[in-house]
């Protein structure tokens, strides 16, 4: 057992620098993590997202402020009309309850679809490369110890992707015209 496991060690090691049973082997990685924050497509849904959320918060904020003032007219009534004033309070409070969980599991939900897609993405463009350019290993950055910036396509990935996407977009924008 000892004897596999030290020539599946050396012929790793040995694989990683170059060849091994006759096959030459080509190694890169990428820092998915700066791929996913550098490309413009998630740039974009991100701004998007925020300005939905903005909304959003404008949108609650109207609903702060309508029960607030509610609870002042409250505050005023009289004994006789404050059961029914306290009654569409609640019901002000509900709805805003009901509001704030539904935006955040709306904005959620959304979220990751965007970011499932941009990730199918990278992935596309990873596979593609890694088979043009006959890449036996392809790593995420991540799960490196050591490595060496020679064999880093982190930038190569963000450049391929922005330019699909830019020419995605100007074919969307001449399509509308």
């Amino acid at each position: 057992m000892k004897k596999i496991f030290l020539f599946l060690i050396t012929g790793l090691c040995l694989g990683l620098t170059g060849e091994i049973f006759g096959e030459e082997f080509k190694i890169g990685y990428i820092d998915i993590a700066k791929v996913f924050d550098e490309y413009q497509h998630t740039k974009e849904e991100d701004s998007l997202l925020e300005k939905k959320g903005t909304e959003k918060e404008t949108q609650r904020e109207k609903m702060v402020n309508e029960i607030k003032k509610l609870k002042e007219e409250l505050d005023l009534a009289s004994d006789k009309v404050k059961p029914e004033k306290q009654k569409i309070l609640d019901e002000k409070i509900k709805t805003l309850q009901e509001y704030d969980r539904t935006t955040r599991e709306d904005l959620r939900k959304e979220r990751d679809n965007i970011v499932r897609e941009i990730l199918k993405e990278i992935d596309g463009v990873i596979q593609e490369l890694g088979k043009n350019e006959g890449y036996t290993f392809i790593f995420n950055e991540r799960v490196l110890l050591y490595r060496v910036e020679t064999y880093d396509l982190t930038e190569r990935v963000i450049k391929i992707l922005n330019e699909r996407y830019e020419k995605k977009k100007s074919g969307a924008t001449k399509e509308k015209k």
